[in-house]
Order: C-alpha cells, then structure tokens, then sequence
C-alpha cells in the first residue's frame, strides 16, 4: 500500500523529538509537510533543514506544520535539531513504516557500492489529510520556496 496525489494518507504515528509521538490525526484542520532526508549531519540534510527553519514562520502563518523523516534515532534526532536550531519535529522512522507508504526507499549508489536508502522527497498533505503534493529525486537549492508555494496556492483554493 502507498499513499496517492488526491487521497486521504493512512493515519500514522511515530516517535519524534521532544520525548513524543506524532500522528497525523493530531495535526488535522492543518497542512503538513513531510520531508525525507537520508541521514542527519550529512551535508544536504543539514542545508535542507536549515531551508526549512529560515521559512519556518512563513509555513506557519499558512496553517502547515513541518516534519522531518529519517532512519536516524530520535536522540541522534534530537542533537541535529538542537545543532541547527530546527523549530520544528524529526520523526524517527527506523523500521521504515512511514518509508514504505510513501515508497522513499530506493536503491542508491554510494562510492560505487549499492545501497538501500531513502531518496530526498517532500509530500504537501492538506488540512483534511489528503495528499495533495509530492516532489521526489529533489534538489536542496531552492525546494523550501517551491514547497512554500505550492502551499500558498493551496491555501487560495
């Protein structure tokens, strides 16, 4: 099973910074956006984060909350967090629940070896639980504002 543009995503909950677990039925009448990120501290995930964080407040103002996913543990989690100031929640998704019904885990090459990993992705998830957007195989630079877009668009519909 894996979640579809225009369809109500399954309820879900998973361990999170701030000693919590997160559902999605404890955010709804929000948007949500979900963010993938293969490993915390690595140099992508952290400028990812950190893009984020500096539109953090503009998320806010439009109804929508941010979470970040990994593999990582929510205490490795938590010093990512605190180390780039992210006023936001990591879930912590090691046996990869959350991975599969969204179907982020890819095959990958890493220095000539493959490996399984999680692809960069973002999911736009609207105030009724609905998936609405969905980026995959992206790019860092300029995604926070493309997603804040998408969001704003949404938010006028």
């Amino acid at each position: 099973m894996s979640v579809e543009i225009g369809k109500k995503v399954p309820n879900f909950t998973l361990p999170a910074t701030g000693e919590q677990d997160i559902s999605l039925s404890s955010l709804k009448g929000k948007n949500l956006i979900l963010y993938f990120y293969p490993k915390d501290n690595t140099p992508g995930c952290t400028r990812e984060g950190q893009d984020f964080r500096d539109h953090y407040a503009k998320f806010k103002r439009q109804n929508t909350v941010i979470l970040g996913v990994s593999r990582d543990t929510v205490r490795t989690h938590e010093n990512f967090k605190a180390r780039h100031e992210f006023p936001f929640d990591l879930l912590s998704d090691k046996e990869e629940t959350l991975c599969k019904l969204f179907d982020v885990i890819k095959m990958k090459n890493m220095y000539g070896k493959k490996v399984r990993g999680i692809e960069r992705s973002t999911f736009l998830i609207d105030d009724k639980q609905k998936l609405q957007h969905e980026w995959r195989k992206l790019k860092v630079d300029g995604h926070a504002e493309e997603v804040l877009a998408a969001v704003k668009a949404l938010n006028k519909s």
